[in-house]
C-alpha cells in the first residue's frame, strides 16, 4: 500500500485497536492464477506462543480455499471511516481529496482442524453477541444446527508485515484542519462524522 510518510501509522497500539474495532475485512489470495477476495470477519488474536495472528473462516464451498495449499501468501485488508474532502473547505485553491484509515496485513495462511475452528467460532459469536438482549452461544446450539458449522474451514494467518495508513489532512495548517472537521460534522453523514472524530483525536 503506497503511503506517504506523513500519513503512515506506525503506532502498534493504535493499529491493534483499529484491527479489533474494524475486524470485518477482505481476505485476498491467488487461486488457480486468479486473484480472489472474500469479505469476512477476521479477528486479531494471540496464539499459544504469545504471537499475534489473524483468525477467521470461510465456506468449504468457497473456491478461494483451493489456493491456500498452492500458495499460502495472503493479504487481509481492513478499512475504517472515510470521507470526501472538498477543497472549498480550504482558505486557498487546491484539489479535493479523500480522508481514510486503512490497514493491510500480509501473512501466511494455514488451515486449522475442526476443533480449533469451533473454538474460533465460539469466540467470534461471544464477541458480537455481548450486547444482545438474548445472546446466542455456540455451546447451546443444537446438534442439527452445529452440523452447519461443519461446512466451514477455519484458518490462522501468521503475520509477516503490517502497513497502516491514517490519511487525515495532516498536511493542513491548524486553521484549515479545524475547518475540515467543522465541515465534516455539518454533513450529518456517519462516515464523515467518524472521520471528524478521528481528526479531533489527532490534533487538539
Amino acid at each position: 500500500m503506497h503511503t506517504p510518510k506523513i500519513y503512515k501509522n506506525e503506532d502498534a497500539e493504535s493499529i491493534r485497536a483499529f484491527l479489533k474495532e474494524y475486524s470485518f475485512g477482505i481476505l485476498i489470495n491467488q487461486t488457480n492464477g486468479k486473484l480472489c477476495a472474500t469479505h469476512i470477519p477476521i479477528e486479531l488474536e494471540v496464539n499459544a506462543d504469545g504471537k499475534e495472528i489473524l483468525q477467521g473462516h470461510i465456506s468449504k464451498l468457497n473456491p478461494q480455499a483451493e489456493g491456500f495449499a498452492e500458495n499460502d501468501q495472503v493479504l487481509a485488508v481492513f478499512t475504517g471511516p472515510h470521507s470526501y474532502i472538498s477543497s472549498s473547505w480550504y482558505d486557498h485553491e487546491n484539489v479535493p481529496t479523500w480522508n481514510y484509515i486503512a490497514v493491510h496485513v500480509y501473512g501466511r495462511i494455514k488451515i486449522v482442524d475442526e476443533e480449533a475452528t469451533i473454538e474460533q467460532l465460539k469466540k467470534l459469536v461471544d464477541k458480537y453477541e455481548a450486547n444482545s438482549e438474548n445472546p446466542v452461544r455456540v455451546e447451546n446450539l443444537s446438534a442439527k444446527t452445529m452440523r452447519e458449522a461443519r461446512g466451514i474451514i477455519g484458518f490462522e494467518i501468521e503475520i509477516d508485515e503490517i502497513q497502516a495508513t491514517k490519511k487525515l489532512s495532516q498536511n493542513r495548517d491548524d486553521h484549515n484542519y479545524k475547518n475540515i472537521i467543522s465541515e465534516l460534522e455539518k454533513t450529518e453523514n456517519p462516515q464523515a462524522i467518524a472521520v471528524a472524530k478521528e481528526m479531533s483525536k489527532c490534533r487538539k
